[in-house]
């Protein structure tokens, strides 16, 4: 794979399916900024963190830190499409981690959102950014 498929996608893609994974990615980026990033972002600046969970011995407030860190800053570049694979790795990785490790004992409708967004972050991994992103307007 060359740096224009990955970039790309394998196969050319219509004009509908660059459009679709434009949306996919502005509205996914916007809603994890929006509805999970600042309000984390929001604790953190009032010095009230509350309560978190802790993975791989990691405190809460470094987990909270971490999480923060990558649903502002990640989806930032998912929504311009710049790099567009590689930023939608650790978001997926974060929904993984709150659907399967922090919300493991709760029921599945607390689950549920964490899986919708980590389904359209692989939906991204694998599709690339379209050519309405940086990435396309980068590789030309």
């Amino acid at each position: 794979m060359d740096l224009r498929q990955f970039f790309h996608g394998i196969e050319p893609a219509s004009l509908q399916v660059d459009i679709a994974l434009l949306i996919a990615r502005v509205s996914i980026g916007v809603m994890m900024i929006y509805g999970h990033g600042m309000p984390k972002l929001k604790r953190l600046r009032a010095g009230e963190p509350g309560p978190f969970f802790s993975i791989m011995g990691l405190t809460p407030l470094t987990s909270l830190k971490l999480a923060t860190f990558s649903e502002i800053f990640f989806s930032i570049f998912l929504i311009i499409g710049f790099a567009t694979r590689v930023m939608a790795i650790p978001l997926a990785i974060t929904m993984f981690i709150a659907g399967f490790y922090a919300l493991r004992s709760e029921p599945y409708l607390k689950k549920e959102l964490s899986m919708l967004f980590l389904l359209v972050y692989i939906v991204i991994i694998l599709c690339g950014a379209g050519r309405f992103s940086a990435d396309a307007a980068l590789v030309g």
